[in-house]
């Protein structure tokens, strides 16, 4: 990729994306600009990815063709606003932030501007997200694609519509806190059972991933893939008996609705 990539803002999030940009070999250092408030963190972001260190989010703005905003959401709308006018005319503007909407980022940038929110997980952090990318009207087809080259570069992205975004906040961004809930109600049974937790957390987690990349990969339908494991009288269809007695497939889908009625109330505030 030709054009200069620039972050305002490089928390965790933000790191996820520059360190697998950087790793994906899409972008040479030397076109990265990044700016935090903290001169340390951008020296310290430097020193590791040899990208350039801004002095202010303006020459951020000024210096480069796609921005990314990665700001906590509470301020995005307010620093974008500030620097509205220091943006190229043709600069892309991807905000990673939760909550804001493409109405809100054209409102402090200008209903002129090329927009995308995009919404990755916090299995980014470890080269395995899912991320949600909605542009407005003014992004190119071969814009889109450039943000979608970015963000596989540490996982997966998708386009969607900005009317579903609320599904992606309770399949995607919030989902991980439910799996890792499930990892560790699993791994305190193998305890229970007599198994050393820290082993019991490893084959919880594989187990998990595992069995994920076979939804991924098989194309099979997750309730064929579970029939697969059920032998006839056996332990596991012991197991999900239980699991359906207790509500199991029922406590996921109406926490996941009050997830998606929450968002949606965050919205409008």
């Amino acid at each position: 990729m030709e054009k200069k990539i620039g972050f305002i803002g490089c928390g965790n999030m933000g790191k996820a994306i520059l360190g697998g940009l950087i790793a994906s070999g899409q972008v040479q250092p030397e076109k990265v600009w990044v700016y935090t408030p903290s001169p340390d963190k951008v020296a310290a972001l430097h020193e590791e990815y040899g990208v350039n260190g801004a002095k202010s989010a303006q020459e951020v703005a000024q210096a480069t063709d796609i921005v990314f905003s990665a700001v906590k959401p509470a301020i995005t709308v307010k620093t974008l606003n500030d620097i509205a006018s220091s943006f190229n005319k043709d600069s892309v503007v991807i905000s990673i932030a939760a909550g804001v909407t493409l109405a809100q980022l054209a409102g402090a940038l200008g209903h002129d501007r090329k927009i995308i929110r995009a919404m990755p997980n916090t299995p980014s952090l470890v080269n395995a997200g899912m991320t949600s990318l909605t542009a407005n009207a003014l992004v190119s087809d071969a814009e889109i694609q450039e943000a979608l080259a970015i963000f596989r570069s540490f996982g997966e992205a998708e386009v969607v519509a900005e009317s579903i975004i609320h599904p992606v906040v309770g399949v995607s961004g919030s989902a991980p806190a439910y799996v890792f809930m499930f990892i560790e109600a699993m791994a305190d049974a193998a305890v229970q059972g007599g198994m050393p937790r820290a082993q019991a957390y490893k084959f919880a987690a594989q187990a998990v991933m595992g069995s994920a990349k076979m939804v991924l990969e098989t194309g099979k339908h997750p309730g064929e893939l579970k029939d697969m494991v059920c032998s006839p009288g056996g332990t596991t269809i012991e197991a999900v008996r239980v699991l359906e007695e207790r509500g199991f497939r029922a406590a996921v889908i109406e926490a996941m609705v009050s997830c998606m009625a929450k968002s949606e109330q965050l919205s409008r505030a």
